[in-house]
């Protein structure tokens, strides 16, 4: 199974809690002067009298975009400590704790955040992407699809939904799913959307060529043979051994006999290994 090198790097956890572009501050423990301070502290102390300072849950937020993993779960854990029945509350704090490796700690809070409200999506697409990361292919496509039960306009549900049946080995369904993905967001494997950062997304694949060829099919049967032949590419530069497959498969129809794509199935004489 693959990786998938698109808009956002392959393999790692994607999520963004707030917008990014905030300058880094330096660590309270490495100031020299003046007691330790919070993100709110300073904005306070900084503001003028029209602006207001950091809420606790923008003042985690903020810690998440720094990548301040560990401050930002103890500030949401006070939250959820106050809130106990706030589902954002809870599901960020899973977030905070996920990103820290903490499975076991995050998948408790996802499902605290399911039980808090039965209709958030997001946090139970994130007891999936638990189960992918342990490995527990069927466990994470039972959750993805309980996801898209909640809400099936998001298609980063099934992206996600797609490679947890590719890492099972169920290819069809895993091209379906991304089809789907795709005729949502024809623009979704380009720029990597998450839903405002409150949903994960693990994109950690190990037989690349495969995975990329299977890519391809997807945007060959929405019509976008421009990225098709991009991903067909792809998958002949991780070697994928079968991929004169498209001359029989009936979703390259319309691409086969495409100059780029006869360049890609019809090797140059300097591209051919010697024995």
């Amino acid at each position: 199974m693959m990786q998938l090198r698109m808009a956002a790097a392959v393999g790692g956890l994607l999520v963004s809690l707030c917008p990014l572009g905030f300058a880094q501050t330096p660590n309270p423990r490495q100031t020299l002067v003046g007691d330790m301070q919070t993100p709110a502290q300073v904005s306070a102390a900084n503001a003028s009298p029209q602006e207001r300072p950091l809420t606790d849950e923008e003042t985690a937020d903020l810690y998440m975009a720094r990548k301040q993993y560990r401050e930002a779960s103890q500030t949401y854990l006070r939250l959820t400590q106050q809130n106990p029945k706030n589902a954002v509350y809870l599901n960020k704090l899973g977030i905070a704790l996920h990103q820290q490796s903490d499975l076991r700690e995050a998948l408790k809070y996802y499902q605290r955040a399911v039980k808090a409200d039965g209709r958030y999506a997001d946090a139970e697409n994130n007891i999936g992407t638990i189960w992918y990361q342990r490995k527990r292919y069927g466990r994470a496509i039972r959750a993805y699809l309980k996801a898209i039960k909640m809400r099936d306009d998001l298609p980063v549900l099934y992206s996600n939904l797609g490679y947890a049946y590719f890492s099972n080995g169920k290819y069809p369904e895993s091209i379906t799913a991304f089809r789907t993905a795709l005729a949502k967001d024809p623009q979704f494997f380009e720029h990597g959307s998450s839903r405002t950062g409150s949903v994960l997304q693990d994109r950690s694949v190990t037989d690349r060529g495969r995975f990329y060829y299977l890519l391809a099919k997807s945007f060959a049967e929405i019509g976008n043979y421009e990225r098709c032949i991009v991903y067909l590419r792809k998958a002949k530069d991780e070697g994928y051994t079968s991929i004169k497959d498209v001359k029989r498969d009936p979703a390259f129809a319309a691409i086969v006999k495409d100059p780029a794509v006869e360049d890609l199935l019809n090797p140059k004489p300097d591209e051919i290994e010697q024995p």
